[in-house]
């Protein structure tokens, strides 16, 4: 006997657009619990995909009629179930709110039942692993009808408005300077990079964000793919303990248990670090390894950490003579954006200068490694830079290059303290920013920009040309 339920669902779904058009989307075959209402469904939502209009009762019927693969048995029942349908009576308008929520309770219900069942059957099917088992109940859980098309710009001014001031939630940093320039930390679905030539300091920029993370009691994934595990723990050792390295591998057992018991007291939060082969892993080993934290431990980052970018591989990409450096990397980036998206996380990684770059005192987005695509990706990029004079000094020159989170123009560069031993940065009183803003224009500028001397060839000058001299003695 059809449930009544589905025989209201498909009574609608023959006269009802808007509930067809919000249906479809969402509602499967297998979610019907018997193979009537579920070829019934299938015959109509093909028909609708196909021609864009509901199905009359005839035509289904038709349509039954020319299915081969029905036996004779099938089809009298199915004839027997459509004749139900076409009886069901019609809801009213103002009972449309309470079938739509029956409905997409229903496909709820139904979505759950039939990943449990299938479940059950992958675990007595050896061809198949059973880590695939969570991934399928999360998507029967994410099941659900999506009433929003779209921002209405005019319609929605008070939502937009209440979303203006509404605290977001972010990732602050431990350097004021950082939060300065982003507005108190990183919005959660971004990707941002931290640009460096060899050995001038991506690694130590990303152990101690992470460090700092942790010691806010956050949870933190930490992805190496260029490091060994025990090295990058090392490195978050010396900066939690704030011992330089060589004093970390000189303790004692008690002495570093005890400094160990220690950070527990002061943090609630984790830090998971987990290495892959340079050039091996991508998005989709990062994903894979996510469902089993949150499966196996039950760990769910606030923040994810990957070292770095540029050795990474492509999930949808594969490097070959077709292949340019510029897609491959572009590819890397927005899988890299799209997987911070996909779990409520920012992403903070790392990527080399060119060689023009790294011997650059004064570096740009051109001077990005392998391909220009990762800064047209990418939420916020900072640059670091150093010299002799600054390694004498334990500093560091940042640059940012890009900002979506604040002004980029307002804290275009300053400097940073270093110590390498213990992997730590920390502001120094030459950490104030300088902008380089380029003033207002008046008359006198344009003028002299645009008229040539008396007996000079008739030349443009660009605004950016224009009284931007500042002083820069104090970097």
């Amino acid at each position: 006997m059809m449930v009544p339920l589905e025989r209201t669902i498909l009574k609608h779904l023959f006269t009802n657009r808007e509930y067809a058009q919000t249906v479809f989307p969402h509602c499967r075959e297998e979610f019907f619990s018997s193979n009537q209402t579920a070829t019934l469904y299938r015959h109509i939502h093909r028909f609708f995909d196909q021609y864009q209009q509901l199905p009359t009762p005839r035509v289904v019927e038709i349509e039954l009629d020319q299915d081969t693969g029905l036996s004779d048995r099938e089809l009298t029942e199915l004839r027997a179930a459509l004749t139900e349908v076409v009886a069901e009576p019609s809801l009213s308008t103002d009972q449309y709110a309470w079938l739509l929520e029956s409905t997409e309770s229903y496909c709820q219900e139904r979505a759950l039942y039939v990943a449990l069942r299938k479940s059950v059957a992958l675990l007595d099917d050896p061809k198949h692993t059973p880590h695939v088992i969570p991934e399928m109940l999360r998507d029967a859980l994410a099941v659900g009808f999506t009433t929003s098309v779209g921002h209405d710009f005019l319609g929605d001014a008070e939502a937009r408005y209440d979303f203006y001031h509404r605290a977001e939630s972010r990732i602050p940093f431990d350097l004021d300077i950082f939060n300065m320039m982003t507005k108190n930390g990183l919005p959660k679905k971004t990707l941002n990079v931290v640009l460096a030539g060899t050995n001038v300091g991506k690694s130590l920029f990303l152990v101690h964000m992470a460090s700092a993370c942790l010691r806010m009691s956050k949870n933190v994934l930490y992805i190496t793919l260029e490091m060994a595990e025990e090295r990058i723990a090392e490195r978050i050792d010396a900066n939690m303990m704030n011992i330089p390295m060589d004093d970390v591998v000189m303790m004692s057992r008690p002495q570093y248990l005890r400094k160990i018991d220690a950070l527990r007291q002061t943090s609630t939060g984790r830090i998971i670090i987990k290495e892959y082969p340079t050039g091996a892993a991508h998005v989709g080993h990062f994903r894979a390894l996510l469902q089993e934290l949150r499966t196996k431990q039950s760990f769910t980052p606030d923040i994810i950490f990957i070292d770095y970018l540029s050795i990474c591989a492509s999930s949808r990409v594969k490097m070959g003579s077709s292949v340019n450096s510029y897609t491959y990397n572009k590819s890397i980036a927005e899988e890299l954006r799209g997987f911070a998206v996909e779990n409520d996380v920012p992403i903070f990684t790392a990527s080399q200068f060119n060689r023009d770059g790294s011997s650059s005192t004064d570096p740009g987005l051109d001077k990005i490694s392998e391909s220009f695509a990762i800064a047209q990706t990418a939420d916020f990029i900072v640059a670091l830079v150093t010299s002799e004079e600054l390694e004498k000094n334990s500093q560091l020159q940042c640059y940012t290059l890009k900002n979506r989170y604040g002004k980029r123009q307002s804290y275009m560069k300053f400097l940073l303290g270093v110590d390498t031993s213990r992997m730590k940065l920390y502001e120094t009183a030459n950490t104030n920013p300088l902008s380089l803003t380029t003033p207002a224009l008046t008359t006198d500028d344009f003028a002299s920009a645009f008229s040539p001397k008396p007996g000079a060839r008739r030349t443009r000058r660009l605004f950016s040309d224009l009284n931007t001299e500042q002083d820069t003695s104090t970097y």
